[in-house]
């Protein structure tokens, strides 16, 4: 059952999302686009700028978003739902919710559990040893994650990079194919890099760089049919 697997499956990306929602972007997308299909790379991709311009972090506004559509498109509840339509509404907000509930409940519960023991030992050479090899493997989770996101295949190979950036686009999803549309590829990698340096160097507001390229686009592709 759909919320069944719901739960299941995250409530496991509950309980290892180690360094953040960002540092397990690979890991989130590889159970709700790979292994269930409940979202498409696209879908998965306006979570992550969706998630800058709302509250909560990522994990817990992608199984919303997921439990939702994952409800709605489920065929099983389309077929309940086909004497009453708006009942697959109220569906999909249970989902919603499952899915919601299913991210945080282990980590609350592993929090509780472990935090008197971590501040006991917190200055203990095991503990500083511990952390110190977890940060590493967080770096590596958030570089896996930018690769997902730029790349059309899941874990894609270095060597496969350049040839995907001319043929599929970078990511299709993300950055347009240079192939089919070269304004769109090439305003894409504009507002990356603009991004990229506008945050680094000068430090920009996140949520007013997401609105703002969300602007330059609807002008470009709204007005001028790019």
């Amino acid at each position: 059952m759909i919320f069944l697997r719901l739960f299941l499956t995250f409530s496991k990306i509950g309980l290892f999302n180690f360094g953040g929602g960002y540092a397990m972007l690979s890991f989130i997308q590889n159970e709700v686009v790979v292994k269930n299909n409940w979202l498409n790379n696209a879908e998965f991709t306006d979570i992550v700028a969706i998630s800058q311009m709302t509250p909560g972090p990522i994990g817990i506004n992608a199984a919303t978003y997921t439990g939702y559509t994952a409800v709605v498109n489920d065929a099983a509840m389309q077929s309940l739902c086909i004497a009453h339509p708006s009942l697959i509404c109220l569906l999909g907000i249970l989902g919603a919710i499952v899915a919601t509930l299913s991210v945080v409940w282990l980590p609350f519960i592993v929090m509780i559990l472990v935090s008197k023991a971590i501040l006991k030992h917190k200055d203990s050479i095991v503990t500083h040893s511990i952390f110190g090899t977890l940060r590493p493997a967080i770096v590596g989770l958030l570089a896996s994650a930018v690769l997902v996101l730029l790349c059309n295949i899941n874990y894609c190979q270095l060597h496969h990079f350049f040839s995907a950036a001319y043929n599929y686009g970078i990511n299709s999803a993300t950055f347009g194919s240079l192939a089919q549309s070269k304004v769109q590829f090439f305003l894409s990698i504009g507002i990356f890099v603009s991004i990229l340096v506008g945050t680094i160097r000068c430090r920009w507001n996140l949520i007013y760089a997401i609105l703002g390229s969300g602007i330059v686009g609807g002008i470009v592709y709204g007005v001028f049919g790019f």
